[in-house]
């Protein structure tokens, strides 16, 4: 992240790049987490902050104004616990307007005298992030579930391999755009920048579930105050993801 930090503010000097800020927009609770990678490669928390939330709805910004001045509690409060200047945050997203869907697509190697590269593998993300959603839908996340290359199936990495065809399986999860946009404009009248967005139980995942889990098989439950977000994984890779509005009596 590019960040600033100044001693005569009583803000700490770290390194730029090692500082990443997360901001949970939820139903009840509106979340800012600040945190390092240290020397070991590891992150360590540097402070919280948190304010109550009543401009969110079952997920989603219903109130601008409110969720902007949660939001602004909220940093600031993790500023002062922090000693960090905050300007950029990575945000989740979540709401009962998710949904995901399963696509498999291919590409043609050119020369067939080349690995397959890295360059080819961003080729394939590009074309399945044009693919054509609903009106007024867009693609959150393209997840790559398993490859096949030149029909074996299995590959996990096709990277440095010879072959003319690559296929792969996508976990494709998609949301609103007007939803999307309500939180980066709160965010933005907020005086923030959106570093990256992503879906509130993947991030989840990342930070409760060890690869063993994975593999072995594991279904995460986030049970939050206006949704519960589900994400399961198996064999290593994320098989299904939900975010299940909470219905009122």
């Amino acid at each position: 992240m590019n960040q600033s930090f100044s001693n005569s503010t009583g803000m700490k000097n770290y390194n730029q790049e090692d500082i990443i800020v997360g901001l949970d927009i939820g139903t009840t609770k509106i979340c800012v987490l600040v945190g390092r990678k240290n020397e070991h490669n590891k992150f360590e928390i540097l402070g919280i902050g948190k304010a109550n939330s009543t401009g969110v709805s079952r997920g989603m910004v219903s109130n601008v104004n409110q969720t902007v001045e949660a939001i602004i509690q909220a940093t600031q409060q993790a500023e002062q616990n922090s000693g960090i200047a905050i300007d950029k945050v990575f945000v989740g997203i979540a709401g009962q307007h998710i949904k995901s869907m399963h696509h498999r697509h291919a590409i043609t190697i050119g020369n067939t005298d080349e690995v397959i590269s890295q360059k080819d593998l961003q080729r394939m993300f590009n074309d399945v992030h044009r693919l054509k959603m609903q009106p007024g839908e867009r693609i959150i996340h393209a997840l790559p579930q398993e490859f096949t290359v030149d029909g074996e199936m299995g590959n996990n990495q096709p990277i440095g391999m010879f072959g003319h065809r690559l296929e792969a399986n996508f976990h494709i999860i998609t949301g609103q755009i007007s939803a999307a946009q309500n939180i980066e404009r709160c965010i933005h009248q907020a005086g923030l920048k959106m570093s990256g967005m992503v879906l509130e139980p993947i991030a989840s995942s990342a930070s409760v579930l060890s690869m063993e889990d994975k593999e072995a098989g594991v279904c995460l439950v986030d049970i939050g105050g206006g949704t519960t977000d589900v994400a399961i994984f198996y064999d290593g890779i994320i098989r299904h993801t939900a975010v299940i509005p909470l219905e009122e009596m």
